[in-house]
């Protein structure tokens, strides 16, 4: 069975019988795990375990542990700054700051990996220009080529611990006030703006391998009139044909505001993969969820199930092995003391 093209949540911290039913659904490919399915370490193990032995090949099981105020697994995981605090130590130095990105990438990663999780929705490339209500301190620095420079170390921390990065947000949500979740943001620069600053981050990730990017809810009403995330400008002529992207593109969560223009869900989702996405999300909407994967249940990508396939994670340790490990004990110190005191000298990994 092929992956299918829909990423969905289940409802607690085990399968019950109307989440395996709808895990065996052709147009599934991906569950997105949530606070409300973590207990402990050993529960989200065993969850993971039962959903990846649902299909073959398994099923995606993603999260998002970016740190700060977005992490969903915490008792039991190591607490990460938010990333905005490795770009305040990039001001004063620049390669300690890159060296705990890449420490941090991999702690993240490594985490989840023992667990199971093939996906963190991470990292955010999107730029502080201290404006966005639900930006922030999510992301690594005001400055696009600060941000890329954090980003590469970040994602090679990730891949040194098993696990494909996923950009976000494409083209860039950190020049917009109103937050997509519940409102649909314009933002109407020009083009060339938004390429010179949000999107260098997005290019040079693209240049290092990026795996994976998510789309942004938001009108760039100077190139067109749809959201990025259903727009074949953005995808199809930029991402795909100007950035000769090659990997995996996520809608965003089409259960949020910024995604409703686009009509009732089955619509939201056609007019996702339509625009070039590869696999669109529907969070928290269980009943939506099951109209999506009967509307899409006779569509089929080849290429798109090839990219899924891909953010598979790779080898990973079990949670008693890596706890014994010397280099996680440094990690944790390090992740540990650079958000209380940036200038702690850690030579480390």
């Amino acid at each position: 069975m092929t992956l299918g093209p829909l990423m969905l949540d289940v409802e607690g911290c085990e399968l019950c019988a109307e989440d395996r039913e709808l895990l065996q659904h052709p147009a599934v490919g991906g569950v997105i795990l949530f606070t409300r399915n973590y207990e402990s370490t050993q529960q989200v193990q065993a969850l993971v375990s039962e959903i990846h032995a649902a299909r073959d090949p398994h099923l995606l099981v993603a999260v998002d542990q970016e740190g700060g105020r977005v992490q969903r697994f915490r008792d039991g995981f190591t607490r990460l700054p938010p990333v905005g605090c490795l770009g305040r130590i990039f001001d004063t130095d620049k390669a300690r700051a890159k060296h705990l990105a890449r420490v941090t990438g991999w702690l993240m990663a490594t985490e989840l990996r023992a667990v199971g999780i093939d996906i963190s929705f991470a990292p955010v490339l999107d730029l502080d220009f201290g404006v966005s209500t639900i930006i922030g301190n999510r992301a690594l620095h005001k400055r696009p080529e600060v941000v890329a420079e954090l980003a590469a170390a970040y994602q090679a921390g990730m891949h040194d611990a098993g696990m494909a990065a996923t950009g976000k947000h494409f083209p860039g949500h950190g020049a917009v006030v109103a937050d997509s979740h519940t409102d649909l943001p314009e933002d109407d620069r020009a083009f060339e703006d938004i390429e010179q600053w949000d999107m260098v981050p997005f290019r040079r990730m693209i240049h290092y391998g990026l795996a994976a990017v998510m789309m942004a809810h938001i009108v760039y009403s100077k190139v067109d009139a749809q959201p990025a995330g259903f727009s074949r400008i953005w995808i199809k002529d930029i991402l795909r044909a100007r950035y000769r992207f090659q990997g995996l593109v996520f809608s965003d969560d089409l259960s949020m505001e910024g995604a409703a223009c686009a009509g009732d869900f089955p619509s939201r989702a056609f007019a996702a993969l339509e625009a070039g996405c590869d696999m669109v999300l529907v969070c928290n909407q269980r009943s939506e969820a099951a109209r999506v994967a009967d509307a899409l249940s006779g569509y089929q990508d080849p290429v798109a199930h090839s990219r899924m396939v891909r953010m598979h994670g790779r080898h990973s340790t079990g949670l008693q092995d890596l706890h014994a490990d010397p280099r996680w004990e440094q990690a944790v110190a390090a992740v540990r003391g650079y958000e209380e005191n940036p200038e702690l000298d850690l030579d480390l990994l």
